[in-house]
């Protein structure tokens, strides 16, 4: 029997009974943050182990196209293995699946004519399944995760020198290409040192991708153990080790790349345009599809401040001190609390250790006789102290009446003595008073400079500023300067506060000079505008700050 797309969708109503219950090619839409979201529910729902064994069939292939009998054949092989449930690999529940996992997304329906001998064989033959792109990147992230191990995942540091050497490559072949281009582009050897400096680019973004994640993944573990309030002498050893000697290789290796690394960055900033404009789209690929990275500005600006500073934005280099400097800080509480009197005695642990695994291997006449040897709570019902009043509650059983709050010194050291001194008043209404008075000073004197340079506008060449009005536009200067992605770039930055806009644009042979108290502030090639009395300007003539 055969038949084309449309009859068998037809037929397959038929038979079903239900035309409704024929899943229907997904419709080629973006997809939204909601949708791309129920990808994942799969993975939550009861019958998990199947959908994981049915995606994994999917995606084991290139191409995969397989109808509901073939699943349904697979999975036979899984469920005598045990790794799915009994009874799921039955035609009609491997129906049912996979027509969820098309109502989720997961899958999607094909078309395909069918020789079948029967209605059912035409019925389970006919539709074909195949998955889409966002599962195949979830099913791929799910059994990546039930792979990772439980333990630290090792810094890939020797890609360091790696995307050193690839960033100076990148330089070469970029000016070997822009050389070829100029002599025509149309040529082999043209189109051969384009390819090269793509080879370059991909492999240097995939190079950084790799260590950047090592390292979150390897931070990311040292944060879930160096934090945790109670450690055992071995691991603590373990740990110590582990931040003296293998962080302080890591972090040193970093810092020992990140200056040439971030001057080979500040080389390619000035030819980026160039360099993004040979590693255009193919056009087999059209203009809607999904670049590797490098092909934009914004995956050299995520590139570069991982390994550079900028004024508010501090890099991952530095981030990366600061979260070991927090690792050993918590490393040596962590010491502290155990070594010290005020924290859990060393050697306590194992002995309530020891005693827990006897209260779970006694019987219950053994366990009442444990308890009243350890604690010394012979034949006690309750746990409370004797209450202030003549009272007797042996109807309600210890473990349902109330709970009694014990403190950390007796769970820690076994006395109620009391510890430390005593802590500061905390009410202080003098000190307070003290500090609002400075405040409202320094937001005085702020506003008063703020007036002065929006008095200026235009003349702030030709007048003396006040130490304070020069310290706003400093600050003004800086946000502006910022902004610039090079040195030909306009640049601006605002107060939010007082309304002040400052901006800077470079002009060649034109000077701006300031004066103050302090000294002169000159600034070469530049011209300095400054607009703001109360709103932001959008259209008012500039005000320029150039003065001899």
């Amino acid at each position: 029997m055969t038949a084309p797309d449309h009859e068998a969708d037809v037929l397959r109503a038929g038979v079903a009974g239900n035309a409704t219950d024929v899943p229907q090619p997904a419709a080629e839409t973006s997809l939204d943050d909601a949708q791309r979201l129920q990808l994942f529910v799969y993975l939550q729902a009861p019958e998990h182990r199947t959908y994981l064994a049915i995606m994994r069939l999917f995606t084991s292939t290139l191409l995969a196209d397989l109808s509901a009998g073939e699943v349904a054949a697979a999975l036979a092989a899984a469920e005598r293995e045990g790794r799915v449930a009994a009874g799921e690999s039955d035609v009609d529940t491997v129906i049912d699946r996979l027509k969820q996992l098309v109502k989720w997304g997961n899958l999607v329906v094909g078309r395909r004519e069918t020789i079948a001998s029967s209605i059912a064989e035409f019925q389970h033959g006919s539709v074909r399944y195949q998955v889409s792109k966002l599962a195949v990147r979830v099913q791929r992230d799910v059994d990546a995760l039930l792979r990772v191990p439980e333990g630290a995942r090792e810094v890939s540091r020797e890609l360091l020198p790696a995307i050193d050497r690839g960033l100076a490559g990148i330089g070469k072949a970029l000016s070997d290409a822009l050389a070829a281009e100029r002599h025509d582009p149309s040529t082999k050897p043209a189109r051969q040192a384009r390819e090269r400096l793509a080879e370059q680019v991909t492999t240097v973004f995939l190079q950084h991708a790799e260590l950047a994640a090592t390292v979150r993944d390897f931070y990311a573990y040292l944060g879930q153990v160096v934090t945790r309030h109670q450690l055992a002498p071995d691991e603590i050893s373990g740990f110590r080790n582990l931040l003296v000697e293998y962080i302080q290789m890591v972090v040193e290796d970093v810092l020992r790349h990140t200056e040439t690394i971030a001057g080979s960055l500040a080389g390619l900033t000035g030819v980026r345009g160039e360099l993004l404009r040979l590693l255009g789209p193919a056009d087999q690929l059209g203009t809607d599809v999904e670049r590797a990275r490098g092909r934009t500005p914004a995956d050299w600006q995520e590139l570069t401040d991982w390994f550079v500073d900028a004024p508010g934005r501090p890099s991952q280099v530095a981030a990366l001190r600061e979260a070991t400097a927090r690792a050993i800080g918590s490393l040596l509480a962590s010491v502290k609390r155990a070594t010290s009197g005020g924290g859990l005695v060393p050697g306590r642990r194992g002995e309530l250790l020891k005693l827990a695994k006897w209260f779970d291997r006694a019987d219950e006449s053994t366990s009442h006789r444990l308890y009243a040897a350890a604690f010394g709570l012979h034949s006690a019902r309750h746990l409370q102290p004797a209450p202030d009043y003549d009272s007797d509650n042996d109807k309600v059983p210890w473990r349902d009446g109330p709970v009694q709050d014990v403190t950390v010194s007796v769970r820690s050291r076994g006395d109620r003595g009391a510890r430390g001194r005593t802590s500061r008043v905390l009410d202080d209404p003098m000190t307070e008073e003290t500090l609002l008075q400075q405040a409202r000073q320094a937001d005085q004197r702020r506003s008063a400079a703020v007036a002065e340079l929006a008095e200026a506008g235009a003349d702030v060449g030709r007048r003396t500023l006040s130490p304070d009005a020069l310290g706003v536009l400093c600050e003004l200067l800086t946000l502006a300067m910022a902004q610039r992605d090079g040195s030909d770039d306009k640049g601006s930055a605002l107060d939010p506060v007082h309304r002040l806009r400052v901006t800077i644009r470079p002009e060649a042979g034109q000077d701006t000079r300031i004066s103050s108290a302090a000294g002169e502030l000159t600034l070469r090639d530049t011209v300095l505008e400054l607009a703001g009395d109360g709103g932001l300007p959008d259209s008012e003539a500039p005000a320029r700050g150039a003065a001899r």
